[in-house]
């Protein structure tokens, strides 16, 4: 953390200096043949997507910036994209304020800001709208905030008298700030988009879990949502998969706490896959992997969009009978989570990419999912 003097000034110390000649980060994933094989077609399209973005990077007026919560997915974005990441001075004083600079012109730019809102949690929203207002008044033309990871999504609807609905707040906030646009991937629920007042572009995580376990090949395969406000989601990629649907019926007693009641559909003597957006504490994920295997189930394997992985998640997956679960990089993994051989990550990058050119181009985003 960078300290003052005593009059409260930066000594200059930096938490993080971007710069744009700071070499790519390479994807998190496995050296397994399944999963080279998996991304072989991820990998393809990437290389299409440089090819086409050559342009890009002598494009003025077309720039991309990060914060400090996901640097490394923010480079290999721009690396896909063929556009280098912004330089900017982003700093602390010693009580922990924010302080913000950009180190490049960005009149009259079409701007995206890539910074998941992962914890801290209050920590990188409040960056995020630092740098909304800085790109603001710097006279930006266009500001798109890029939020891989959607903070206080779920805290959607008053579940509970005198509660908060925190993600209406955030979705008001990032507009206040001066956001002209948001995109947004996997969020916990659908509806959120519509606390927005501004367009929102809703990305999924799916073309690229579902690459990934259709190379894997799992013998008698059943999609199982863990829980009825999945099933939508479970539904879209059972299909994708070619696959039956499970669902697992349970009971929220508390902030992170949930009882499995019973498995709907048949699981028995088949291999189950888990898909959710966000893994937490992991509670509730292993409570349903030991749910599925007591009714018959070979194999469980499991995969979520976002690795929040809080608590003791990781000691809970690696004493688990989970066999994998498979995430993506729009959270920056714990240490430990690396040295976890049941956690496989995959990248996104090549998709966000896709879709930033999408919205600089102004051609359709749904199309990515076609």
């Amino acid at each position: 953390m960078t300290s003052a003097d005593g009059d409260g000034n930066l000594n200059g110390e930096s938490i993080l200096t971007i710069d744009a000649d700071a070499p790519a980060i390479t994807p998190v994933t496995s050296g397994s043949v399944a999963v080279e094989a998996a991304e072989s077609g991820v990998q393809a399209r990437a290389a299409a997507g440089r090819k086409r973005a050559k342009s890009y990077s002598e494009d003025k007026r077309f720039k991309i910036f990060s914060g400090s919560s996901n640097l490394p997915l923010a480079e290999e974005i721009c690396k896909f994209v063929g556009v280098p990441l912004g330089e900017v001075r982003l700093q602390r004083f010693s009580d922990g304020e924010v302080y913000f600079q950009l180190l490049e012109n960005v009149r009259g730019a079409d701007v995206f800001v890539v910074q998941p809102t992962c914890y801290p949690v209050d920590q990188h929203l409040l960056e995020l709208l630092i740098m909304i207002d800085a790109l603001k008044r710097a006279s930006a033309r266009r500001i798109t905030v890029v939020v891989p990871y959607y903070g206080y999504a779920r805290q959607d609807r008053k579940d509970r008298p005198r509660v908060a609905i925190s993600s209406k707040l955030v979705a008001d906030l990032l507009t206040t700030a001066g956001a002209n646009r948001a995109l947004l991937v996997d969020l916990h629920a659908a509806q959120i988009q519509g606390f927005f007042n501004i367009p929102v572009d809703h990305l999924f995580a799916s073309p690229v879990l579902v690459g990934y376990f259709r190379e894997l090949n799992l013998p008698d395969l059943t999609v199982v949502s863990p829980d009825a406000g999945g099933v939508e989601r479970a539904r879209f990629f059972a299909q994708k998969m070619e696959a039956p649907l499970a669902i697992v019926d349970k009971r929220r007693t508390d902030m992170n706490v949930t009882e499995v009641m019973h498995v709907i559909g048949d699981v028995e003597d088949r291999t189950c896959l888990i898909l959710d957006d966000i893994v937490d504490t992991a509670g509730t994920l292993i409570k349903t992997v030991d749910a599925l295997l007591e009714v018959g189930a070979k194999k469980v394997y499991a995969c979520a969009t976002h690795p929040v992985l809080s608590g003791r998640a990781i000691e809970r997956i690696a004493d688990s009978r989970l066999e994998k679960l498979v995430v993506t990089n729009t959270i920056p993994l714990r240490e430990e989570a690396h040295h976890t051989e049941k956690i496989q990550v995959l990248s996104i990058a090549g998709l966000i990419g896709r879709a930033i050119e999408s919205i600089h181009m102004e051609t359709s985003v749904s199309s990515l999912f076609n």
